[in-house]
Order: structure tokens, then sequence, then C-alpha cells
């Protein structure tokens, strides 16, 4: 009987607690007490709440996606189209974001460091589709899976790869539709295969 009221006591306090953070949540939300301001940084419990929910969207998304073999085609056609799109907000060996990329909340990570800490089909989902709540557009309605697999081969060469063979990849030039289309682009050195890594991830 004493585990009972006491099992009645715990569902109801949990109930309150719910019901309170609800309650806090809809009050803010209808008076305009959160500052949505990108000038205002997150507290410590948002950034983690923001990163762990994104980090493990994606992860479980992406995990039944097959990653195909990256090969030389690939990453130099994936260079010219992030040269053409991602760098601005990424950068890139030798290369920092552009200034107005930098009042962006929350900040898009660097590449050069970054992308060791995704899987290549993680990268590929993120790519196609996109991330709410940050500047990271969705990729898939405007690009074919092929291009957005280059660019995924592109951004997994990223860590290893230095100035000056970024510098010798032509960008592609903005094409109608969102695509890209150039010069044909020069190998670059010094790149290899995918990588396969895993750990904790940056928000986009």
């Amino acid at each position: 009987m004493r585990g009972r009221v006491s099992a009645l006591g715990v569902i109801t306090g949990v109930f309150f607690t719910l019901a309170a953070i609800a309650i806090v949540g809809l009050v803010v939300a209808h008076t305009g007490g959160y500052n949505v301001g990108a000038t205002e940084g997150h507290t410590p419990f948002e950034r983690w709440v923001a990163s762990t929910t994104m980090e493990n969207s994606v992860k479980a998304r992406a995990s039944g996606i097959a990653e195909p073999q990256f090969t030389q085609a690939m990453i130099v056609k994936g260079g010219g189209e992030y040269k053409a799109m991602c760098s601005q907000c990424h950068g890139a060996p030798g290369v920092e974001r552009s200034e107005w990329a930098t009042g962006l909340l929350p900040m898009p990570p660097h590449l050069t460091e970054a992308a060791s800490e995704w899987r290549p089909r993680e990268v590929f989902w993120i790519l196609k589709h996109g991330i709410k709540m940050s500047a990271m557009p969705a990729l898939g309605p405007t690009h074919d899976e092929s291009t957005l697999w280059a660019i995924t081969a592109f951004v997994k060469q990223l860590p290893g790869m230095t100035a000056e063979q970024y510098a010798a990849i032509p960008a592609e030039e903005e094409g109608e539709g969102g695509h890209h289309g150039g010069g044909k682009a020069t190998p670059m050195g010094g790149a290899s295969g995918h990588h396969d890594e895993e750990g904790p991830a940056h928000g986009h």
C-alpha cells in the first residue's frame, strides 16, 4: 500500500512539474519574454539542448544511407560547388568566413575542423535536408544526389587539405535553378578516398 502511494506521489509530482514547464513556455512565447536577437548568445543549457538534439536527429536519420566510394572526380566537382556555395559560411583552408557570416547564431562550424566529426552519410543528410532554426539550407530540392555526394566527398577532405590545394580548385559559377556549371576543374593533389570517422558533432 505504501509503495502504491509513493508511486502515485512521484507520478503526480512529475505531472505537475511538466505542466508548470508547459505553462511557463506558453507565457514566454505569448509575452515575447525570450530575446530572439542573434546579438545575444544562447545560454549553456540552450546550446546543449540544441546541439544534442541536432546531432542525435541527424545520426538517427542518416544511419540507413548507403555511402558510395568517393572518386577523385567527385572530390574535384564537389570542391567547385563548395567554393561557390559553402565557403562563405564555413570557411576553407586559408579562407575565413565572410564577415556577414560571423553574425549568424548559431555560428556555422569551420569545416576544416568539424568535418572530421561527421560520417559521410551524415554530411550528405545535412546537405540534403538542411537544419531547422539555423542558416543551413536544404539543398535537396535544388540539387541532385550525385552533386550532394560530390560536395560530401569534398567536405570530408577539408581537415587534411592545404591552402594551396584549395586555392587550385576553380569555383563553379551560379547556374539557373540553383545548380552550378563552369569550367573543368583540375585535380586536387593529396586528396584521398572518403573517411568514416565518428565523434562529437558540431552544430551547423
